[in-house]
């Protein structure tokens, strides 16, 4: 069994060890307190209208990005109700998962390294979906490029927002931070 006293992910070893340095120089940091790092990742699936006909369609979509993370996953509910949409207020709709410390550097080192390659035509990530406040956002089409998920158990492919919070001050900064993580930027 492994023992997790001692174990550090991957990821965050590396960001420790030449990350952190090679930013330091690229930006010339004073203070090791400005150098940017990984605050935490959300992940959210939208079950949308498949469910308002099924409220199973929400539990399922939570238990797939519980399998997904590694952690529980909250299932999200509607604030109000809409009535062209026939959504009720409080009706499940969906289902988000907030990662943070190891989880959240063993969830990018999966998404870099196993993930993204398994995606369909896929040619890298838009290097302009940052929000300029230093946070990376993209979307998966399906979820189904994880090798958590069993491919023949799966009832609907779902679509999977993935969020990266970073302390980065700019997106230039945040950009670099991930580009020394190998995210396959396409810009």
């Amino acid at each position: 069994m492994l023992d997790t006293a001692d174990y550090t992910p991957r990821l965050k070893s590396h960001y420790r060890d030449v990350i952190r340095a090679a930013l330091k120089e690229e930006f010339a940091y004073k203070n090791d307190m400005q150098i940017p790092r990984l605050e935490k990742v959300v992940l959210n699936i939208g079950a949308g209208t498949e469910a308002v006909k099924d409220s199973k369609k929400a539990k399922s979509a939570a238990d797939d990005l519980t399998a997904i993370a590694g952690q529980q996953a909250v299932v999200t509910k509607a604030k109000k109700s809409i009535a062209t949409f026939r959504v009720r207020e409080g009706m499940p709709l969906g289902a988000k998962v907030t990662l943070r410390g190891d989880r959240m550097y063993e969830f990018l080192d999966r998404l870099i390294t196993i993930a993204l390659p398994r995606v369909r035509d896929f040619r890298g990530v838009s290097g302009k979906s940052f929000d300029g406040r230093g946070n990376y956002a993209m979307g998966l089409k399906e979820h189904i490029v994880f090798p958590e998920i069993d491919f023949d158990k799966v009832d609907e492919a779902w679509g999977l927002d993935i969020v990266i919070c970073t302390t980065a001050p700019t997106d230039a900064e945040a950009k670099a931070l991930l580009k020394h993580f190998n995210m396959p930027f396409n810009s």
